[in-house]
């Protein structure tokens, strides 16, 4: 399968998400540059065919503009629909016509206009993300053969684009990332009109037609607009005192599974359950405040059905429990919204 097949049926996929939260949410820009190259093309000359004839380009440069605005879908996945202006430009290296191949000179330039949509999977450290965009760009080519022009035009047509990428954030500028990219770019195949000079050494040939292939790798910034820097590190949570009548039990972000140092919390609570005489145990889970609330809330169950299980492995009848969530409208430590906060993702033991 060539590389193209797989970059555009990649950027048309759903890939599962295997992260935490959307990195870019409301407005960003950012600005690339890179290496470009041009697929080798046939030309097909209109209305006289002349078959064999061919073009070659050298390796170019790239840059590229963009605007957008990041859309948070839930924890795990974020959206990103973005307009970009585009520039690539290459050197033509030979062109073979009626059987002869010769240094050419030349160029071929495109610049144009895409809209994309990106699909940004977060894992901390580096979010990847894949896409595909749309537009329109014009195309400048010139070129010869034997010392003859073969056209000198610039034409427009319709655009499109795959694209794989990963943003690195940089802590010390909070919403600043380093970008790095591979598209691949094309426009539909660009009818150019031949010179005077060449229609006169190769009657009937008008027009010829190029592919305008591209394979571009990028480098760039990518900034976030509003991104709070990061609330300082919390400290650890301190160990619920045994006996007590109130226990805490702490889990990771976004999991409802229990750690090892919750199972020795939950079997303390079981342990003394009945040195205190309980008749009621309140087993409430709770959450931090990134994500939606309907996420939350059922997270949040989770938690507080996860804690219960293991309470009752430990001899305590679920009839003595009452098992709610709260999600994050009880925090233990007040943030605003989209805040990873430790002591927040709990679940309370209460003995009464």
């Amino acid at each position: 399968m060539k590389l193209r097949t797989v970059l555009l049926a990649a950027s048309m996929g759903f890939v599962p998400a295997v992260a935490s939260a959307q990195p870019v949410q409301g407005l960003y820009i950012g600005a690339l540059g890179g290496y470009n190259m041009v697929d080798e093309s046939d030309l097909s000359f209109g209305p006289t065919a002349r078959p064999g004839a061919s073009v070659e380009f050298d390796g170019g440069w790239a840059a590229i503009g963009r605007i957008g605005w990041g859309i948070p879908l839930d924890q795990m996945l974020g959206l990103r629909l973005e307009l970009e202006g585009n520039y690539r430009s290459n050197d033509v290296d030979s062109a073979r016509v009626n059987g002869i191949t010769s240094g050419s000179g030349g160029s071929s330039t495109t610049y144009g206009a895409m809209v994309n949509a990106l699909l940004d999977f977060n894992l901390g450290w580096v979010t990847p993300y894949i896409g595909a965009g749309a537009g329109y760009a014009w195309t400048a080519f010139d070129a010869k053969s034997n010392g003859v022009t073969i056209a000198d035009d610039t034409v427009g047509n319709f655009a499109y684009q795959g694209i794989v990428g990963a943003n690195f954030p940089i802590s010390a500028v909070p919403g600043l990332m380093i970008t790095g990219e591979a598209r691949y770019f094309a426009t539909l195949d660009n009818e150019y009109d031949t010179s005077n000079a060449f229609r006169t050494a190769n009657p009937g040939s008008n027009t010829v037609d190029v592919a305008n292939q591209n394979w571009t790798f990028l480098i760039g910034l990518t900034y976030a607009f509003g991104v709070a820097p990061p609330p300082p590190p919390a400290p650890a949570p301190a160990a619920a005192p045994a006996p007590a009548r109130t226990y805490l039990v702490f889990f990771d972000f976004a999991r409802a599974d229990l750690t090892d140092r919750a199972r020795q919390i939950i079997a303390e609570a079981a342990a003394n359950a009945p040195r205190v005489q309980t008749t009621r145990i309140e087993v409430t889970g709770h959450t931090d405040t990134v994500g939606s609330a309907a996420y939350n809330q059922a997270l949040s169950v989770r938690r507080a059905e996860a804690v219960a299980a293991e309470l009752e492995r430990r001899g305590i009848p679920r009839s003595q429990m009452a098992i709610t969530g709260r999600g994050f409208s009880q925090l233990l430590v007040p943030t605003g919204a989209n805040v990873r906060e430790p002591q927040n993702r709990r679940v309370e033991i209460v003995l009464r």
